[in-house]
């Protein structure tokens, strides 16, 4: 599965103790996030994470351009409730609503996300590209 791993800048150290603790599932899986991110968590995790740069267009437009075409499976995107910018629907999330792709914005929702990817809840989406 291909699953995104974002959070606003107060949510960061959050979503690094997210993939500590579910490491072992998380290694089993393609995992996307923005430069920045990835470099942390590849840095405190071990982790192998794809980073889109910001320099070219935008990293959160190149991940919400590939989850709109059902690129990506999954999305953990811990949002600050806190942040000025929470009110607006983002690109990404509008993409997962369009394509019905499964994404948490909170700790709790990431858990359950993905513990149902590792029992395999969400094994079907893999049809999609078949």
């Amino acid at each position: 599965m291909n699953i995104v791993l974002m959070a606003d800048s107060t949510k960061n150290e959050l979503l690094v103790n997210f993939c500590i603790a579910y490491r072992n599932m998380l290694s089993k899986h393609a995992l996307f996030s923005l430069v920045n991110t990835s470099s942390l968590l590849e840095s405190s995790t071990e982790l192998n994470v794809f980073g889109f740069s910001t320099d070219y267009s935008g990293g959160l437009d190149q991940i919400a351009s590939r989850t709109m075409y059902n690129e990506m499976d999954a999305v953990i995107y811990l949002r600050d409730t806190h942040s000025s910018s929470y009110e607006a629907l983002n690109p990404l999330i509008r993409a997962c609503d369009y394509n019905s792709i499964p994404y948490a914005t909170n700790i709790a929702g990431a858990e359950i996300l993905i513990l149902a990817i590792d029992r395999g809840d969400l094994d079907w989406r893999d049809l999609l590209r078949d």
